[in-house]
């Protein structure tokens, strides 16, 4: 038998031989549930995983792009054509040689 203590801010530590023993590490998910028993905590069950391709397609088809296919290539030369759009436009305007008067 375990026990531990309820923290000022809610937080239960569960002891280390029991998160060992479930592989519960860090950052590991719970559900929580209030039984008749007691307190139930249970590891956050994903969602089964699909074939890499069917979740791909799930994908293209929220995104809905219909346009041609880019290289990354293409990609990367049309960001950096904007970049240096823009660094020009933020330039400042070119200083008049001209002497103020007086």
């Amino acid at each position: 038998m375990f026990s531990t203590v309820l923290s000022s801010k809610g937080q239960v530590i569960i002891p280390k031989t029991l998160r060992a023993a479930r592989r519960w590490g860090p950052g590991t998910r719970l559900e929580v549930f209030d039984t008749p028993e007691g307190v139930l905590f249970r590891p956050v069950q994903h969602a089964a995983q699909g074939e890499l391709a069917s979740g791909l397609l799930a994908i293209r088809q929220r995104v809905a792009y219909r346009g041609p296919v880019v290289s990354i290539a293409d990609m990367d030369a049309a960001v950096l054509r904007e970049a240096a759009q823009r660094q020009l436009a933020q330039a400042p305007a070119a200083k008049s040689t001209r002497k103020p008067k007086r």
